[in-house]
């Protein structure tokens, strides 16, 4: 009997975004999120919802893509020969948030459902997702408070699986050319099946409605920590690191774009200012120096 019911997680997903669109919005003085609706030729379309120029967000995007179609792109059936000849749907939601204080910092989340058909086969479906946090200056408690959050969202669903899902994070974003994670880290994980369709589909849902717990009690704590032209200047420096990961690993963007998804709401994780400067070191012993080493995996709920 098939027990799958991937438009329970649709329904969840567009709630989700509503709620955190809402959200977000309380905490900006006037700028609102602009809402862009797309159809995708080959089947399925989207949401993309876009604030810029806030004042505690420069810009913040929350998108979610439902899509389907009767083959799937080079970068599924590659790597999966099994889902060769299926239809296929999927959907997630996906959210960047590039705060307009150095202070705070930089997140993304997501959570996503991939389900594939095929006429007298049982469906293959898995879901997957996760958060982490990019801070420009390092707070121990921030990083901790983050991943107490995710420890909590997922310990009723067994004790194993923050610390699995911990590790999963500090090994995908991770810049092997920079030696160094892109930020704190946090949760991630992919081709999650574990106890049927209706328990992976809970321990997802525990991630998405944890995900402003995390974050809002951080963006309380440094949205008003003073900063100037130095501290901005950092800011967008490192965000080319963002930049660097999204557009040379991120396995989403790669699939978006191959499976003809909107364009400019799969690069809606891109900040929109950023500098490079080659060569560039900052001054021993500053506060931007100590980044490089808070940027490495660890323990960080036993950290000193």
């Amino acid at each position: 009997m098939n027990n799958n019911h991937p438009e329970v997680f649709q329904d969840w997903l567009l709630h989700l975004q509503q709620q955190i669109c809402s959200t977000l919005e309380q905490l900006e003085p006037d700028a609102r999120f602009q809402t862009t609706s797309w159809q995708r030729p080959e089947g399925g379309g989207g949401e993309s919802r876009l604030l810029r120029d806030g004042e505690l967000f420069e810009q913040a995007g929350v998108n979610i893509s439902i899509i389907e179609g009767d083959s799937l792109p080079a970068s599924a059936s590659a790597a999966r020969p099994q889902l060769e000849g299926r239809s296929f749907r999927a959907m997630g939601l996906s959210l960047v948030l590039h705060p307009r204080n150095p202070f705070i910092p930089t997140t993304h989340m997501n959570v996503r459902l991939f389900h594939a058909e095929a006429a007298g086969k049982e469906p293959i479906w898995w879901f997957g997702g996760g958060y982490d946090l990019t801070p420009y200056y390092p707070f121990l408690e921030d990083a901790q408070h983050w991943h107490r959050n995710a420890r909590t969202a997922l310990e009723r669903h067994g004790a194993d699986y923050y610390p699995r899902f911990k590790e999963w994070c500090d090994r995908y974003f991770f810049l092997p050319h920079r030696d160094e994670t892109r930020g704190v880290g946090g949760i991630f994980f992919d081709d999650l099946d574990d106890g049927g369709f209706s328990e992976a589909m809970s321990i997802t849902q525990s991630v998405g409605d944890s995900f402003l717990d995390g974050y809002l009690p951080i963006i309380e704590r440094r949205r008003q920590h003073p900063y100037g032209d130095r501290e901005r200047q950092f800011q967008l420096y490192r965000r080319g690191r963002y930049v660097e990961f999204n557009l040379l690993f991120d396995r989403g963007t790669l699939f978006g774009i191959q499976s003809g998804g909107r364009t400019e709401a799969i690069l809606m994780s891109l900040p929109p200012v950023v500098r490079w400067q080659s060569g560039w070191s900052p001054e021993k012993g500053s506060e931007e120096d100590q980044l490089s080493d808070f940027l490495q995996p660890r323990e960080w709920l036993e950290a000193q």
